[in-house]
């Protein structure tokens, strides 16, 4: 750790509060750190400890536009510095898509500005639930059912409504002997203080969750399922 005195930049991970806190001892007080960590509630955490050399904003994840410090809600991030690159090669599609004009990287993460100045990453811009003009973080949603008994794995997302534009639905899969309502998530969502718009309003009980051809969760196909059978599986 001595070797770290005198560097400039930083960028470190690991367990909760630890890389921080070990780090930061060995270093100099113009330097800078940059920390993705996790909070003791699983949420995925970018700490900017010192002055850091890459700028950040946070715009809302629909039109584009600047999300106020105050605010606190979620929004997409965008980063620019000197790190950042021009472009992906011969890839104009591609470019278009995570490059703004004037140089902005989209990073597809959503965050939440702490009043610290911390961002709280919520989830992926693309695994936004957009209900009636609330954007709600499907990790999120996640996160709280898994402190709930009775679930095994849950994935949370966005059903098409005539109304709203999108509701939350829940594919949970149940622990072995776990009878599961949609009533009772409700219950246990409010019981936890949850704002209410975050209330699953689907449940679809399921052996199993799909995944994809790597391993990974596969939420276009769960999105598919529920473009099929819009009443229920």
């Amino acid at each position: 750790m001595r070797g770290l005195k005198g560097k400039r930049v930083v960028v470190t991970g690991g367990a909760s509060g630890i890389g921080l806190a070990t780090v930061s001892r060995f270093l100099d007080e113009d330097s800078r750190v940059l920390v993705l960590d996790r909070d003791p509630h699983g949420c995925r955490q970018l700490s900017l400890k010192f002055p850091s050399l890459v700028d950040a904003i946070v715009v809302d994840v629909a039109d584009a536009r600047e999300v106020a410090d105050a605010d606190g809600v979620p929004g997409a991030l965008l980063t620019r510095g000197p790190y950042t690159p021009r472009g992906y090669y011969r890839a104009p599609e591609q470019n278009a898509r995570a490059f703004t004009p004037d140089g902005w990287y989209a990073s597809g993460d959503v965050v939440r500005r702490r009043p610290d100045g911390n961002l709280v990453v919520e989830g992926r811009d693309k695994d936004m639930i957009n209900r009636g003009g609330e954007k709600i973080s499907a990790e999120e949603v996640e996160n709280l059912l898994y402190r709930m008994p009775g679930i095994a794995q849950v994935a949370a997302v966005a059903a098409p409504d005539a109304g709203l534009g999108e509701r939350i639905c829940v594919f949970v899969v149940p622990a072995p002997g776990a009878q599961l309502t949609l009533d009772a998530i409700r219950d246990g969502m409010a019981a936890a203080g949850v704002a209410k718009f975050k209330w699953p309003e689907r449940l679809e009980v399921v052996a199993e969750l799909p995944v994809t051809k790597v391993g990974k969760l596969d939420k276009k196909a769960l999105r598919d399922t529920l473009a099929r059978t819009p009443e229920g599986v």
